[in-house]
């Protein structure tokens, strides 16, 4: 049995759990396939078409999860700007590009080891449910009760809003305390997704959050598998296993067992399924290598990951702006622009527009080269 015990306002955060010979043994194979994928090389072209799929599969599952009515086809032509009809499907068309710009962002925070805070917490919940440039969102005030919607029945009662701050605040200081005992990153992951719908901090958008913070922990980890996996659609198509799995104690109060209850199954559950993930990102990253494409060049691999992201914007449009760029990695637009002249002197990029009003870029003759053409990479 395994208690992290941390003190917060006399909160502490004891989460009870067993590693299991079944969790012990999916986390081996987890270790295994990771290496495979980290150690084979992928073409350019081909891993930034998986990374584009996994990230668009991510987004559009998560906020199907929650009840957006946008097919994967429909959400695919809103993150590319394409048209849709959107009569009666504003929201979700919001939903899923805010939660695409969310997951871009999360990228970035832990290509830059970012550390757990609460204020990355509040920044992605303002990205999750409000617009790129929104202030970090400030924890519920009431209290949310969770209804089956059908029946009007209490499904959950979470902790009242009084005790979400400090809760909040030992959820942090046990993440970082599991990382100081070299806890596996997996089981950070399924801990903290755990924790954070149990205490339910905000009216809405709990869920996308609590899953893009697993996803979170796992790149900054080393778990991200440069990015080709989507734990998401995992849990979408079998949703009565996901909340079931959630749901661990038979009262649907917080105070009344849930905040004690034994989160073993919840475990295996998820590290079962991110075992899943793993196997097959594995075996697809083998099929392209055995396809005997050619390797990433040098040139490409050299780039730092801040610009290899940056780059990968060039999947879905043919030019990029400042803005776009500013938005994408929380940066101010002038250093979104000090950023873009710099790839511009490198060679990696050509301005496409000079205007200073409407300046944009395109991929350098070169490295469009180099990454294929834009054909290949959609």
């Amino acid at each position: 049995m395994s208690d992290i015990n941390n003190k917060q306002d006399a909160v502490m955060w004891r989460p009870r759990f067993t590693i299991t010979p079944e969790i012990a043994n999916a986390l081996m194979r987890i270790e295994a396939a990771r290496a495979i994928v980290d150690q084979t090389p992928l073409p350019p072209a081909a891993a930034e078409e998986l990374r584009r799929k996994a990230r668009l599969r991510s987004t559009h599952y998560s906020t199907q999860i929650e009840g957006n009515r946008l097919t994967l086809e429909e959400a695919s032509r809103v993150i590319s700007g394409q048209p849709i009809n959107t009569v009666g499907k504003e929201r979700d068309v919001r939903e899923v590009k805010n939660y695409w710009n969310a997951f871009l962002r999360v990228e970035d925070w832990a290509a830059r080891q970012r550390p757990h805070t609460e204020s990355l917490i509040k920044s992605l919940h303002a990205l999750v449910e409000k617009s790129p440039r929104a202030k970090p969102s400030a924890y519920r005030d009431g209290q949310n009760v969770i209804r089956d919607s059908a029946t009007g029945r209490i499904f959950y009662l979470p902790p009242m809003a009084k005790d979400v701050p400090s809760l909040m605040s030992a959820l942090i200081d046990g993440c970082v305390q599991s990382e100081r005992e070299k806890l596996p990153i997996p089981l950070i992951a399924a801990l903290i997704h755990y924790q954070f719908v149990t205490i339910h901090p905000y009216y809405d958008g709990n869920g996308r959050t609590a899953r893009l913070l697993a996803t979170f922990i796992l790149q900054r980890g080393g778990y991200g598998l440069n990015g080709i996996f989507s734990l998401e659609e995992f849990h979408a198509r079998d949703l009565d296993a996901y909340y079931q799995s959630l749901s661990l104690h038979p009262h649907h109060n917080y105070y009344e067992g849930r905040a004690e209850a034994d989160i073993t199954s919840w475990l295996l559950y998820f590290i079962s399924t991110l075992e899943r993930v793993f196997i097959l990102a594995q075996e697809e990253a083998l099929h392209i290598a055995r396809e005997g494409m050619p390797i990433e060049p040098t040139a490409i691999r050299r780039l730092d990951a801040r610009t290899r992201r940056l780059l990968s914007m060039f999947a879905s449009s043919e030019t990029i702006t400042a803005s776009t760029v500013a938005v994408l990695f929380g940066f101010s637009d002038r250093a979104a622009r000090s950023i873009l002249k710099g790839l511009v002197a490198q060679g990696v990029l050509d301005v496409a527009n000079p205007s200073n009003r409407s300046r944009s870029y395109k991929l350098s003759e070169v490295y469009r080269k180099l990454i294929g053409s834009l054909s290949e990479v959609k």
